[in-house]
């Protein structure tokens, strides 16, 4: 903890561009989940992310730049189907997977000869980005593991006195973070679903193939097995009714696309999107997961999603939070 720290919550963008330039951490906005932010070409920042989030240095950050023109820059070896790929998706919830320029730290690929890559789509960190001479590393601004922040009061209640400032941007408008796409020799990889949905890349890319997450030694933030975890139990079932047996008489939280359990509190449980709208399911999750990890509950029971479109991208995320 450091005195001088405040977790100063603000929208000054001039504020957080002299922070990074000193090479401090600042927690960003974008439309996925919120980052922890530092200069991703000095070392030294970037250990200040590693250190606030308590986060091991074998997992490689995703490096957040100002446009497609910036690629080069950072990447190499770059095929045409990633600049199609850029041209349809960003800014937006993409991240690429590339051979690094030599300019890129070790520190921040974990050591790995590529760098994972994108262009965030939220107007604070786009401005943000085009008034700084370098680029962000920033994987999601909470301790390693936990629940991501798709607030700045959710940053502000976890990493209090570790920062040094916070720009607020409001709810993140998609709440899950960021798809991952590398490429095997010329071919499409998919390392991690995302905000941007399994079905949208495969009417892009149909011939994409998919990583066995269990497998591989992780090339981005969040591909761990156990991640996104909230403090409080949590189980993913395919039923709800049949579940609650076996928790009778404890605490229970539940988390739902819209169904409602008349035998636990309103308070206690949440209907992600009463529309069964998925994209709106996906926008909330982590802050019902938040929400409920606040209660001092037993156990939080979360009803496994579709699988279709976003719905993958949900289930994976509470898959690894219940991996715990």
């Amino acid at each position: 903890m450091n005195p001088n720290y405040k977790n100063i919550i603000g929208k000054d963008i001039l504020e957080a561009a002299h922070y990074l330039e000193q090479g401090e951490t600042v927690a960003i906005p974008t439309e996925t989940v919120y980052g922890l932010a530092a200069n991703a070409l000095n070392e030294a920042a970037v250990h200040k992310i590693f250190a606030a989030k308590e986060r091991p240095l074998y997992n490689p950050l995703i490096v957040h730049i100002k446009g497609i023109d910036a690629i080069d820059t950072y990447a190499k070896e770059i095929p045409d189907l990633a600049y199609r790929l850029l041209e349809a998706f960003a800014p937006g919830p993409l991240t690429l997977i590339l051979p690094k320029q030599d300019i890129v730290p070790d520190l921040v690929t974990a050591g790995l000869a590529h760098v994972a890559l994108r262009i965030p789509n939220h107007p604070l960190t786009l401005d943000l980005l085009a008034q700084l001479a370098f680029p962000l590393a920033a994987p999601s601004a909470n301790p390693f593991g936990y629940i991501s922040p798709t607030t700045a009061a959710h940053v502000a209640k976890q990493l209090k006195g570790k920062i040094p400032y916070i720009l607020d941007g409001g709810p993140c408008q998609k709440g899950l973070e960021s798809t991952i796409i590398g490429f095997t020799e010329g071919v499409p990889v998919l390392h991690r679903v995302g905000a941007l949905d399994l079905e949208t890349i495969r009417k892009f890319v149909p011939d994409i193939k998919i990583l066995d997450k269990a497998e591989h030694k992780p090339v981005g933030p969040g591909m761990l097995a156990h991640h996104y975890s909230p403090h409080t139990k949590l189980e993913l079932t395919p039923n709800l009714d049949d579940s609650l047996s076996a928790y009778l008489g404890q605490k229970i939280g539940l988390i739902s696309l819209s169904k409602k359990i008349r035998q636990i509190e309103s308070k206690h449980q949440i209907q992600l999107s009463l529309n069964n709208d998925l994209e709106e399911a996906a926008s909330q999750l982590y802050a019902a997961m938040h929400y409920l990890d606040s209660l001092g509950l037993d156990i939080i029971l979360v009803e496994r999603m579709p699988e279709i479109g976003l719905g993958i991208s949900i289930n994976d995320r509470l898959e690894r939070a219940a991996a715990k």
